[in-house]
């Protein structure tokens, strides 16, 4: 198994604004594109076309309608990816070493030659932000384009994620959350940036800004309230998010 660093020399991540995503799937679209042809084993579709098709997505966008006490219904979309936790417990459960931290960046990676398909690290993780593969038989999950931002070939622009280049409504910002300086740290601090089920102590370093309160909105109605049991603990923290717009 392989053991977490103490410290990272960056905390590279995404800021994701709940307020201004309008559900697109651009990212989700993008990320697939991207993944499929670049880094690692191809993102694989099964019955693509057919009644029931199933395929590897390494983003996946949740919409949700949340109605007021008072006033009309709304509809909050969010976006779920890895959040490459400090303390990830999908790298310290790994039995072969496959998942690992990177020290440099604090990028949560998978060596996919040596992942042998147990599916432990998705039963760790307690975001469901790791998907296997089911061509390659290898997990899959998020690598922040490791293969995007630091390729000098690229122009400066395109040195992101790819969820992140092509988000046409600028809801999703990639950056480094060490530096008390960078767009992403002051971001979070301006709105609150919230860390996803922080009772999971994990320590995400992805942040989501909460909705802007909406005038006239009345206090939603409590989705955790609603949900099954094991939804509860996302949805209650989304609960809180929510709890902005009235």
């Amino acid at each position: 198994m392989t053991s977490l660093p103490k410290t990272t020399e960056k905390k590279l991540g995404l800021v994701i604004d709940l307020d201004i995503c309008v559900g697109c799937h651009a990212c989700a679209v993008a990320c697939k594109e991207w993944n499929t042809g670049a880094y690692g084993a191809p993102l694989s579709d099964q019955d693509a076309y057919g009644a029931e098709p199933e395929g590897t997505w390494l983003n996946r966008i949740h919409s949700y309608e949340v109605t007021p006490r008072e006033g009309a219904a709304q509809i909050v979309h969010f976006p779920k990816s890895c959040l490459h936790c400090e303390d990830a417990p999908c790298v310290t459960v790994c039995p072969t070493g496959a998942s690992y931290k990177r020290q440099a960046d604090g990028i949560v990676l998978v060596n996919e030659d040596a992942c042998m398909g147990c599916g432990l690290c998705a039963w760790a993780c307690p975001y469901g932000a790791r998907e296997m593969d089911a061509a390659a038989g290898v997990m899959k999950k998020c690598t922040l384009c490791v293969d995007r931002i630091y390729n000098e070939n690229l122009a400066e622009e395109d040195r992101v994620p790819a969820c992140v280049r092509t988000c046409p409504a600028n809801a999703r910002h990639f950056g480094d959350f060490a530096d008390p300086d960078s767009e992403v740290s002051r971001m979070s601090a301006a709105r609150g940036g919230m860390a996803l089920m922080p009772e999971q102590e994990t320590k995400p370093v992805n942040r989501y800004l909460p909705p802007r309160p909406k005038d006239g909105a009345g206090a939603p109605v409590r989705l955790a309230e609603l949900a099954e049991p094991e939804a509860k603990g996302f949805l209650g923290w989304l609960d809180k998010a929510l709890a902005r717009l009235g």
